[in-house]
């Protein structure tokens, strides 16, 4: 398919998402204040850091695909998987117009499946607490073990529980954006957030609303250290989200630094 008729399949596609896949098509928007630039260079250093292969990289729940075109022009071999189909026709926009050689998966990161190893996978953007629960993550990481080479790294973000509880927990959030005005409301119970989202999208004169549900699930770090040791996985480090420094009590994030047993 040449690159006019790709423009307008995903032009297509895009028109048919429209009814049921807002968070898709505003997830740039929304993140606008996240620099994927910067945040590949961390995951960068740290991979040097760690003595890790500048190879084949697998941005595992890659989105809309922002993160996997600053890893292609950092010179990785970038596959990237997502579940959300929208989220991948986001990302194939971007690749048509970057000509950044990245190949796309629409894979559940439960049920991980590809050709051959890979050198480095990357977790970012707090993806494993959209996972339902432990037993998901621990699917999650053992088919990272089997599809890493050895010694391949293994590099995830995670929010924190406290996080969840202290930060997120029972508030709402407003972005207001020329695009799209969202109204972000969560409920905390638990070890769990639920995300309601309300979108209200300006057409001329009048404002059209609809609407996204989704969780996510804060884990503890003893649960996911167990879940990586389990699954063949060395931990090599915890830091405090985007530094090299110590977790503490009130970190929101953590990154986590594992390596495949060889």
């Amino acid at each position: 398919m040449e690159a006019m008729d790709i423009r307008l399949f995903l032009k297509g596609l895009k028109k048919r998402m429209a009814s049921y896949s807002r968070f898709a098509l505003y997830y740039d928007i929304l993140t606008k204040n996240i620099s994927y630039k910067s945040r590949a260079e961390y995951f960068d250093r740290l991979i040097k850091k760690f003595d890790g292969t500048k190879g084949i990289l697998l941005d595992f729940a890659c989105g809309t695909g922002s993160l996997s075109e600053e890893f292609a022009k950092m010179g990785y071999d970038v596959i990237a998987i997502d579940k959300s189909q929208e989220m991948l026709t986001m990302a194939l926009e971007k690749k048509i117009e970057s000509g950044l050689p990245i190949q796309y998966l629409n894979q559940d990161m439960t049920k991980l499946n590809l050709f051959g190893g890979v050198d480095v996978t990357i977790c970012a953007l707090d993806s494993l607490n959209h996972l339902s629960d432990i037993s998901a993550v621990r699917k999650a990481f053992k088919g990272v073990s089997k599809f890493s080479n050895p010694g391949a790294l293994f590099i995830f973000d995670v929010n924190t529980p406290y996080k969840h509880k202290n930060i997120i927990g029972n508030n709402t959030f407003v972005y207001d954006a020329d695009e799209v005005y969202c109204v972000w409301q969560n409920t905390y119970n638990q070890n769990k957030v639920e995300i309601h989202l309300d979108f209200f999208e300006k057409d001329g004169n009048v404002y059209f609303k609809t609407e996204e549900d989704f969780t996510e699930t804060a884990f503890e770090v003893s649960e996911l250290e167990k879940a990586l040791t389990d699954s063949g996985l060395e931990i090599l480090a915890e830091y405090d989200y985007d530094t090299e420094n110590p977790v503490r009590d009130d970190s929101e994030k953590i990154v986590f630094v594992a390596r495949k047993v060889k």
